[in-house]
């Protein structure tokens, strides 16, 4: 097992609606997308945020993309039209999601 960023087995991009941001995640191989599928959860991606996301965190699969996509409820203060925050939108969500470590198996890396 070995000890990564998720940017290291996963692109992602995000952005918003009203107040809620979304991140989608996805892979290239389907053992990899087989891992995030057990191990991204909602709550780990909920525990990432907990600074931001006051809402709760919903995951929906997409296997046929081998993609996952977290919807972050209330986690843009308001949104775009609302928000004083620097990024009200949520563009660099996912950059922020790239950068949690998860503990791998090393075929996985392979």
């Amino acid at each position: 097992m070995k000890q990564i960023q998720l940017r290291e087995i996963a692109c992602a991009r995000s952005g918003d609606k009203g107040a809620d941001a979304n991140i989608g995640v996805w892979t290239d191989e389907e053992r990899t997308f087989e891992f995030l599928r057990e191990h991204l959860t909602a709550e780990r991606v909920e525990r990432h945020f907990r600074a931001l996301c006051r809402g709760g965190v919903e995951r929906y699969e997409l296997p046929n993309l081998r993609a996952l996509n977290f919807i972050l409820h209330d986690a843009l203060d308001g949104g775009g039209a609302a928000s004083l925050r620097t990024d009200a939108q949520g563009k660099t969500l996912s950059l922020g999601l790239l950068q949690m470590t998860l503990e791998v198996p090393d075929e996985l890396l392979r």
